[in-house]
């Protein structure tokens, strides 16, 4: 049911979605040079890597030795970027990832191999679910690059202290993933979205 359900929404939020997808790729291949799309290597099911796919925010070649973003004033980011961070925007192409099975639209956010080596073995359980767009740790820390800014040492900080309270809730996901709890973790996210958009 879980992985139907995935497939039914990820095609038509995909199809509506494919307009303005259509008017953010010119946009940003307008803004700079490079692609429209940008790929990090991630951590999937079972451990395995796959490439996650993003509407590209920041300049060609910016991200190269860096696995966090730090707010929306890095100078990485470009103005068409900060648009479409700022709603989320970056994000849809992942449904791509659905459609194609690396992810699911409700789990556990995939992390860089970087971060997952520091995984405690018992932290190492959401590896035995597909990775998600979203999760009870994205709606937590919905604001996380902002959050990350004010750090004196931003990546210390996503170590030791955003990244095990983000685990920590992938386990409260884990102790019932059902359909009806996918549809809850859906609508709050859409709701999340709505509300940033109407500030």
């Amino acid at each position: 049911m879980k992985r139907v359900l995935d497939i039914f929404l990820s095609t038509i939020i995909t199809a509506c979605f494919l307009p303005l997808g259509v008017i953010l790729i010119f946009l940003i291949i307008f803004e700079s040079k490079g692609g429209p799309f940008y790929f990090q290597q991630r951590v999937g099911l079972n451990g395995r890597l796959f490439n996650l796919i993003k509407f590209r925010s920041m300049y060609r070649d910016s991200n190269e030795g860096s696995q966090i973003t730090i707010g929306n004033s890095d100078p990485r980011i470009t103005k068409m970027g900060r648009f479409i961070r700022r709603f989320k925007l970056d994000e849809f192409p992942q449904f791509i990832n659905v459609i194609k099975g690396d992810m699911s639209i409700v789990g556990p956010r995939p992390e860089v191999p970087f971060f997952v080596e520091k995984y405690t073995q018992e932290q190492r359980k959401i590896l035995k679910v597909r990775p998600g767009i979203t999760d009870y740790a994205s709606l937590a820390y919905f604001d996380e690059n902002q959050i990350l800014a004010k750090a004196k040492n931003p990546q210390k900080a996503y170590i030791e202290e955003i990244m095990p309270a983000k685990l920590a809730l992938n386990q409260k996901y884990l102790s019932n993933p059902s359909f009806s709890h996918d549809l809850k973790i859906i609508w709050l996210t859409a709701k999340k979205i709505i509300g940033l958009s109407s500030h």
